[in-house]
């Protein structure tokens, strides 16, 4: 898992904790500590039975939501994920780990645009803001192969792609899209 997703189910439980009191805050920990665990199949069937009861739990669907993506169920994270972006458009979390799946396929286009909602909706999320330029980054860095390849100044664009490629080397080492 990576440390943004990773990060995004711990504060996720963390904060359904402060929300929802004792009564529930020990399933979403329980589950965000499976997930940590790298048990995220143990994880899915916890969440899948804590929603059984109540389905429109946001905090627990998005630890399912993380679960799929650890198991590589992507479509199912993917649907899970855009669902809770409808349900509740105003959370910023659904947006950001929407746009690491996004990044990961290379439609970085469509990341953009989740990681624009979810900063949009919480300016001051700053996982949301990091990642946003890393898209940035990756985004740059196409253009600049687009121009190379397009018969564009080697010179000029070979500095730039060199200052680029190490940084997105950096963003990958931290687990970023």
């Amino acid at each position: 898992m990576s440390s943004a997703v990773r990060l995004m189910a711990l504060s996720a439980a963390m904060a359904a904790a402060l929300i929802c009191g004792n009564a529930h805050a020990s399933d979403y920990t329980d589950i965000a500590q499976l997930l940590k665990n790298g048990k995220s199949e143990q994880a899915l069937q916890r969440a899948d039975a804590y929603l059984a009861g109540n389905p429109r739990d946001p905090q627990m669907r998005f630890l399912k939501a993380v679960a799929l993506t650890n198991l590589n169920r992507t479509e199912d994270a993917v649907a899970t994920l855009r669902q809770l972006t409808e349900d509740y458009p105003e959370l910023p979390e659904p947006y950001n780990n929407l746009a690491v799946i996004y990044a990961r396929q290379g439609e970085l286009e469509r990341a953009r645009a989740a990681l624009e909602n979810a900063v949009r909706n919480n300016p001051d999320y700053a996982v949301a803001h990091e990642n946003v330029g890393d898209i940035h980054l990756r985004l740059a860095y196409q253009s600049y192969a687009q121009a190379r390849a397009k018969g564009g100044r080697a010179a000029n664009l070979q500095p730039k792609m060199k200052l680029l490629q190490e940084a997105l080397q950096l963003s990958s080492a931290a687990g970023r899209p």
